[in-house]
């Protein structure tokens, strides 16, 4: 029990690094700074240290799959700079999408303690206003956002079964994605939602992690 206290203590302060490095990035996005960039690269690395820190959670299956998850985020990130030959936004949808299935893979094996509450239909009509409103401006990646669009929708309603923190962190995704979409094939959106967008981006991924850890916590306690 002694060797056990201080990793028990350790793990909540690994945020620290990935919680400083997302103020930073909003700010830089509010002020148009140009550590922007660099910054939003170091996001998903940092929030990979409490992961790393929490190795020894059972079962492993969890914590692979949490570090897909992150790692293909990350690739979603910087798929402009890591693929610069590559169309972005498709391989931003095809990163995420993976990243995606992995979260949803994790919350249904391993991390759901309720049935998938009624509310979550609201993620149904989400996806088909959103369909709606932004199908005629995707062009010929309508099929690949509606289907981005349904993996979005269903971590966010798998999220629902597991703890509060990865419930509303699965919210937060959500939020992130659909403005991000507004800014991506809408014309004239206010600046001000370039910030919000990363502001919600890194709530929603934090939370989801932590509450994920807090759960892994206690299955191996």
């Amino acid at each position: 029990m002694q060797r056990s206290t201080p990793r028990r203590m350790l793990w909540p302060w690994a945020f620290l690094p990935y919680i400083a490095m997302s103020i930073a990035h909003v700010i830089a996005l509010a002020t148009d700074a140009d550590f922007a960039a660099p910054t939003k690269l170091w996001l998903m690395p940092l929030l990979a240290v409490p992961v790393i820190v929490s190795l020894r959670l059972r079962p492993v299956f969890a914590i692979v799959f949490l570090l897909a998850a992150i790692i293909f985020s990350w690739l979603g990130d910087g798929a402009g700079a890591f693929f610069p030959a590559g169309p972005e936004l498709p391989l931003m949808l095809l990163f995420f999408g993976l990243a995606h299935i992995a979260y949803i893979t994790l919350f249904v094996r391993t991390l759901s303690v309720t049935r998938l509450p009624w509310w979550t239909l609201v993620y149904a009509a989400w996806w088909i206003v959103m369909i709606i409103v932004l199908g005629p401006h995707t062009g010929g990646l309508l099929i690949a956002v509606a289907a981005y669009g349904l993996v979005l929708g269903a971590t966010a309603a798998f999220a629902a079964r597991c703890h509060p923190l990865i419930t509303i962190g699965g919210v937060f995704f959500l939020l992130s994605d659909t403005l991000l979409a507004f800014r991506l094939f809408l014309p004239d959106m206010p600046d001000w939602t370039s910030p919000l967008v990363m502001l919600t981006y890194t709530l929603g991924q934090g939370l989801i992690v932590a509450g994920a850890l807090t759960a892994l916590r206690k299955k191996t306690a």
